[in-house]
């Protein structure tokens, strides 16, 4: 009974289906987590802004599409970042993507610990795996991005056309 009730959880939790028929099972893929209290952007980073600095990363939705990560390029600090524009890159197992500034800003810290250990943003991409600290040069900017609920329904529509 435990067992059966283990199994009939797990499948909820990764929305496993038997179609009508019985003969087929679909598989969707559960939705990543967003936080509360950052803002996000279409090219999926996230920001949290603290004071007169602004914490920025790739959401849990991009680090799970891009898979295993295995290597990070960061800026330089004091270098000038501009709103949309890349910032580094992440290598995974599949691909390398430019990372784009969601604000505009001088890079104050970046997280070196990703050189040794990128796959940090694989498995704590809000926490551990954030990737750069900015001064912002126009903190307005943060107004056009998008706040969990708005990014929650931009994934869901983005995989829904996929």
């Amino acid at each position: 009974m435990a067992l059966r009730m283990w199994a009939s959880s797990t499948a909820n939790a990764l929305r496993i289906s038997r179609s009508t028929n019985n003969s087929q099972l679909s598989l969707t893929r559960c939705f990543s987590s967003v936080l509360d209290g950052l803002k996000y952007a279409t090219s999926h980073e996230w920001v949290k802004h603290e004071g007169d600095v602004a914490t920025i990363g790739i959401t849990d939705h991009a680090q799970d599409h891009l898979g295993e990560l295995v290597f990070v390029e960061l800026p330089e600090i004091g270098a000038t970042i501009t709103k949309g524009g890349p910032f580094g890159a992440v290598e995974s197992v599949k691909a390398t993507s430019d990372v784009n500034s969601p604000i505009s800003g001088e890079v104050v810290e970046v997280n070196s610990s990703l050189s040794d250990s990128p796959g940090s943003i694989n498995t704590s991409p809000y926490a551990e795996g954030w990737m750069i600290k900015l001064k912002p040069s126009s903190p307005t900017e943060l107004n056009s991005l998008m706040n969990p609920a708005e990014y929650t329904k931009f994934c869901e529509d983005e995989d829904a056309a996929h």
